[in-house]
C-alpha cells in the first residue's frame, strides 16, 4: 500500500522504471513511477445506463459474458474490408486487476479523496491501464471507474491512455460500456483545450485516433454506440461544444422555429467556435469518413446511426463550401468521377434520390443536405432532383419533411414562383392529408422572400371555407386544423369546447398575422368575431394564446384590437394565473387604451396575493405596475400617461415613416413591426419603461450616478415635463434650463454638479443617436 496523507493508495504491485513500447508512435516511452500518485473525481452513479447489458444473468464476478473473445460490431445490411472486421481476441480482466480497481472505486467512494490528491490518484491508476484498456473499458463494472479516472485525470495521462488504446480505440467506441469510456475520453480533452499550453499534445493524441477512425469509419458510423463517439469527435474537431443540440442531436423544435422565421438558421448567423478547434483534423476525417462511405454508400444512405454521423459532419462543414461540394455528390450516389463544376448531379441518379427521399433515415439526411448546400448545388439540385416532383413528395410521410427543407432555404422568388405553380393549388389536398407543415413552411418562404403573399393567404383561406361562408369560421377551423379535416361533415363542424389546439395549426396562424394588414383582412375579421368565450378558451390553451398574441403584435388597427382585448374582460385575473396566459394579459395591456389598461390592472389587484406566489407573476405584477396602482391609482395613472407621451414623441424622432403613419391608430399598439431599428428601439423602450415605473424622468437622471430616488419624490407634471424637455434635446432643439427642485440631492451645489455631468453624457448620447439613426 502507498501512503499519501492519511490515505492508503492500493497498489497492484511494486513499479520499476521500464520501458513499455507504443504501438502507434514506433517509439519507446519510460514510464516512472513519481513520489506522487495522481488523484481523482467524484465517481459517478453505478446504476445501469441506457446502451448498457439489459441481463447481466450470465456475467462472471467483473460483469462479462465468461467467452474469452470479442469480435468487431458489423452492420448485418452489409460486409466491409476495412481493418476492423478481423477478429480480435479479448481476455478477461484478471482477478488481481479486479481487485485493484474495486479498492480504487470504493478509494472514491468512500468520499476520502481530497480535491488536491483526486489527479494524482488517477493519474497512477491509469497507469495500470497500460496494455489492458480494451479490456478494461469493456468491463460493464470497470468501465464505471474508468470513467471516472479519465475525468478526474491531467491531460498529459489522458493523452497518454488514448495514444496507449488508440488501435484498439474503435472496438471500444463500438462497444456498449466502452463507448461511455470512449466518449468521457474525449468530453475531457474538450475540457482541457480551456487549460493554457496543452492545444500541441491534445491536437498530437487526436491525429493518432483520427487516422485509427477513419480506417475504420464504416464499422463505427453504422454502430449504435460507435456513432455517438464518432460524432463527439467530430465536434471536438471542430471545436463545437459536444454536447450542443445545433450538431450532436437533431432538435425538431429548433428546425420548426428555423422553418416558421422564428430563429435565424445557422447558415445566416456568423457561426464561432466554443473553444479551439482542429480544422485540418475535422477536414481530414471527414473527407475520409466520405471516401470509405463511397464504396458503401448504397447501405449507408439508409443506416439510421450513419445518416446522423453524417448530419453532424454536414453541419460541421458551413462555411467550407469547397468540402460541402465534394461530400454531397457521393452521399446522393453520384459517381465522384462525374462531379463537376455546373454538373454535381447525374441525371442517372435523380429517380433513386427521389425514391430514398420516402425512406426515413435518408430522408432526414436530405433535409441537412438542403440546410447546408452552397447556393450553386442547391440550385442544381432545385431544378434536377426537385422540379416537377414537389406534390408527390409532399404527399409522403417522410418526403414531406424534404419539401419542407426544400421550400425553407430557397433562394430566390423564381424558385419559389416554381413551388407556387405546383403547390399553390393543392393547399386543401395537403391538408386532407395531414401535411399542413408543408403549408406553414410555404406561408414563412413567402414573407422572407415576398413573394406570392397574398395569392398564400388567399389559399389557405379557400383551403377552410367557402367563398359563399363568412370569413369568421377561418381562425376558429385552422385553430382545430385536425379535427376539422377529421370532421365528415365540414358545412355542420363547431367549435369543440374542451379540445387541445395542435400545434400546427397555431403556428400557421402566428406566421399568418405576420403578413400586412391588407393581405389578411379576412383573418382580422375572423378572430374579431370570435365569441367571447371562445377567446376566452383560446386566451387559457397553449396552442390559441400564441394566435391572439401574434394578432395583438400585428399592424391591425388598435380599434379592432380593443375590439378583441375587451371580450376578454372579466377574466385578466384567471387568466393570468396560467402561465402562458400572463404573456396574453401583457399583449392585451400594451394594446388597450388607458381606461382597458385600468381595468386590467384592476382585475390583478385582485388576485395579486396568489398571482405574485406564481412563477410568470412577480415579471407581470412588476411591468403592470400593480403595485403602484393598487396604493397610488392617481399617480399609475399620471406614469402611464407619461409612458405614453415618451413613446410617442421618441418615435416621432427616431421611428420610421411607417411608424409615424400608424400612430393614428394608436401608438402603443402598432408600433412592434415598424420601428426601423428594432433591436435599438425595443432597448429604448425598455429603459423608458424603467426610469418611468421607478418615477425616474427618462433621459434626464440616466447620467448622474447618485442613490437611486423614492418613487414619490417626483409627480406626474415633473416627469412629463421632464420627459417631454429631454425628446426636445433628443430633436437637437435647445434645451431650455428651467428652476426645479430637486428633492435627490442634498444640496444645490451638488445639484448643479450634477446636472452638468447629465448635460455631457446626454450630449454624447445625442451625438451617438445622429450617427445610429
Amino acid at each position: 500500500m502507498v501512503s499519501i496523507g492519511s490515505k492508503a493508495l492500493p497498489s497492484r504491485r511494486p513499479r520499476t522504471c521500464g520501458f513499455v513500447e507504443d504501438s502507434l508512435m514506433g517509439e519507446e516511452d519510460v514510464l516512472s513511477k513519481r513520489g506522487k500518485r495522481k488523484k481523482g473525481m467524484n465517481r459517478k452513479d453505478t446504476r445501469e445506463r441506457h446502451g448498457f447489458d439489459g441481463d447481466n444473468s450470465n456475467k462472471n464476478v467483473s460483469g462479462r459474458m465468461s467467452d474469452r473473445s470479442m469480435t468487431a460490431r458489423k452492420s448485418s445490411k452489409y460486409q466491409s474490408t476495412s481493418a476492423s472486421q478481423t477478429t480480435l481476441v479479448r481476455k478477461q480482466v484478471d482477478p488481481e486487476t479486479a481487485k485493484y480497481f474495486l479498492e480504487i472505486t470504493n478509494l472514491f467512494e468512500s468520499g476520502g479523496v481530497d480535491l488536491e490528491e483526486r489527479s494524482v490518484i488517477c493519474g497512477n491508476a491509469l497507469e495500470e491501464t497500460r496494455g489492458k484498456e480494451l479490456e478494461l473499458a469493456t468491463d460493464y463494472i470497470i468501465s464505471h471507474t474508468l470513467q471516472t479516472l479519465l475525468e478526474g485525470c491531467d491531460v498529459d495521462h489522458l493523452c497518454r491512455f488514448l495514444r496507449s488504446c488508440a488501435n484498439d480505440f474503435p472496438f471500444i467506441a463500438m462497444d456498449r460500456s466502452g463507448s461511455h469510456v470512449a466518449e468521457t475520453a474525449i468530453k475531457s480533452l474538450a475540457k482541457h483545450l480551456q487549460e493554457n499550453d496543452v492545444y500541441s499534445v491534445v491536437e498530437e493524441t487526436l491525429t493518432i485516433l483520427c487516422k485509427v477512425v477513419v480506417d475504420n469509419a464504416v464499422d463505427l458510423m453504422s454502430s449504435c454506440h460507435g456513432s455517438h463517439v464518432l460524432r463527439s469527435l467530430l465536434c471536438l474537431c471542430k471545436g463545437a461544444t459536444i454536447d450542443s443540440s445545433e450538431f450532436h442531436v437533431t432538435n425538431s423544435s429548433t428546425v420548426l422555429a428555423q422553418r416558421l422565421n422564428f430563429k435565424a438558421s445557422r447558415m445566416e448567423e456568423d457561426y464561432s467556435p466554443d473553444q479551439l478547434g482542429f480544422p485540418d483534423l475535422l477536414k481530414f476525417l471527414v473527407s475520409g469518413m466520405i471516401e470509405f462511405a463511397s464504396k458503401d454508400i448504397k447501405t449507408l444512405q439508409v443506416d439510421q446511426f450513419s445518416s446522423l454521423v453524417l448530419q453532424t459532419a454536414l453541419k460541421l462543414l458551413v462555411g467550407n463550401d469547397e468540402e460541402l461540394l465534394h461530400a454531397i455528390p457521393i452521399l446522393l450516389g453520384c459517381n465522384k468521377e462525374e462531379i463537376g463544376e455546373g454538373n454535381f448531379i447525374e441525371i442517372s441518379a435523380v429517380r433513386k434520390v427521389v425514391y430514398l427521399m420516402k425512406e426515413s433515415s435518408f430522408s432526414h439526411l436530405m433535409e441537412v443536405i438542403l440546410e447546408v448546400a452552397p447556393e450553386i448545388l442547391y440550385n442544381e439540385m432545385f431544378t434536377k432532383v426537385f422540379k416537377n416532383s414537389l406534390f408527390q413528395l409532399s404527399s409522403h410521410h417522410c418526403g414531406n419533411f424534404v419539401i419542407q427543407a426544400l421550400i425553407s432555404h430557397a433562394r430566390h422568388q423564381d424558385q419559389m414562383e416554381l413551388i407556387w405553380k405546383e403547390l399553390g393549388p393543392k393547399f386543401m389536398d395537403l391538408l386532407e392529408m395531414g401535411r399542413s407543415g408543408v403549408i406553414a413552411s410555404l406561408i414563412a418562404a413567402s414573407q422572407r422572400l415576398h413573394s406570392h403573399e397574398h395569392e398564400c393567404c388567399q389559399a389557405l383561406a379557400a383551403a377552410v371555407s367557402s367563398a359563399d361562408e363568412s370569413p369568421r369560421y377561418i381562425v376558429p377551423r385552422i385553430l382545430f386544423l385536425d379535427n376539422y379535416f377529421c370532421c365528415e361533415d365540414k358545412s355542420n363542424w363547431s367549435w369543440p369546447s374542451g379540445v387541445k389546439m395542435p400545434i400546427m395549426g397555431s403556428l400557421i396562424l402566428q406566421a399568418v398575422f405576420r403578413y400586412q394588414s391588407e393581405h389578411i383582412q379576412s383573418y382580422i375579421t375572423s378572430i374579431t368575431s370570435m365569441e367571447a368565450d371562445h377567446v376566452l378558451e383560446a386566451a387559457k390553451d397553449r396552442g390559441g394564446a400564441p394566435v391572439i398574441e401574434a394578432f395583438l403584435s400585428s399592424n391591425a388597427s388598435a380599434k379592432l384590437k380593443r375590439r378583441l382585448v375587451m371580450k376578454l374582460q372579466g377574466h385578466f385575473g384567471e387568466l393570468s394565473m396560467y402561465s402562458s396566459g400572463s404573456f396574453t394579459v401583457e399583449k392585451c395591456f400594451i394594446a388597450g387604451n388607458m381606461s382597458l389598461r385600468e381595468a386590467i390592472v384592476s382585475e390583478l389587484v385582485d388576485v395579486q396575493s396568489e398571482l405574485s406566489k406564481t412563477k410568470q407573476g412577480p415579471h407581470l405584477l412588476r411591468k403592470l405596475d400593480v403595485d403602484r396602482f393598487a396604493a397610488r391609482p392617481d399617480q399609475w395613472r399620471s406614469n402611464q400617461a407619461s409612458k405614453q407621451s415618451a413613446y410617442k414623441d421618441f418615435y416621432d424622432t427616431f421611428g420610421s415613416s411607417e411608424t409615424k403613419s400608424s400612430k393614428s391608430d394608436g401608438f402603443l399598439a402598432d408600433t412592434s413591426k415598424h420601428s426601423s431599428r428594432p433591436k435599438n428601439l425595443k432597448e429604448m423602450r425598455k429603459e423608458i419603461d424603467h426610469d418611468l415605473s421607478s418615477g425616474v424622468p427618462f433621459l434626464s437622471m440616466s447620467g448622474i450616478k447618485s442613490k437611486p430616488k423614492r418613487a414619490d419624490q417626483h409627480g406626474g407634471k415633473y416627469a412629463k415635463t421632464s420627459v417631454d424637455d429631454d425628446i426636445r434635446k433628443a430633436k437637437g432643439m435647445k434645451f431650455n434650463k428651467k428652476k426645479r427642485s430637486h428633492g435627490g440631492f442634498e444640496s444645490a451645489a451638488a445639484a448643479d454638479q450634477s446636472f452638468n455631468k447629465m448635460e455631457k453624457k446626454r450630449q454624447r448620447k445625442d451625438s451617438q443617436y445622429s450617427n445610429a439613426y
